[in-house]
């Protein structure tokens, strides 16, 4: 038994030490693709010599998918407000695109989503005050660190 004890443990940490590796070259893919929209996005802005709310919505996309990225890179976990973010600047960038050619039912329905999105970030929030994890709650300083 103890054989394949440790032979099973010697397969769980490669498959492991697999699945890290491409965890992290998918991380990296998507920093670097982010990251060319980005200047992609920028040269779009300096060749046409203008700057709209729109651009600067999207600019705030890519930014909160590269804090999505730095913040797993730091904690090895995907905060879940950070989506809810990127969902709520990306239905505000919508809004604000298609406002000409929207009815008001979808302009509601469009808004409702970004508050239900707010509502869902304040409940998150509340939760990890209200509720620290029992990592954060046993902290060195012992003051329960929040982690949203």
């Amino acid at each position: 038994m103890n054989i394949q004890s440790h032979t099973f443990d010697r397969l769980r940490k490669f498959f492991s030490s697999g699945l890290d590796i491409v965890e992290y070259a998918g991380l990296l893919v998507i920093a670097f693709a982010t990251t060319i929209a980005m200047y992609q996005e920028a040269m779009v802005m300096v060749a046409s010599h203008r700057v709209a709310l729109a651009d600067l919505l999207l600019m705030f996309l890519f930014l909160e998918v590269l804090a999505m990225i730095g913040q797993y890179l730091k904690s090895g976990q995907v905060q879940v407000r950070f989506p809810l973010y990127i969902g709520m600047v990306a239905l505000a960038r919508y809004l604000i695109l298609d406002l000409k050619e929207m009815s008001e039912l979808r302009m509601l329905a469009v808004a409702a989503a970004i508050l239900l999105l707010t509502v869902a970030v304040l409940v998150i929030r509340y939760g990890h005050v209200r509720y620290p994890y029992r990592e954060d709650a046993d902290d060195k300083s012992g003051k329960a660190y929040v982690r949203e």
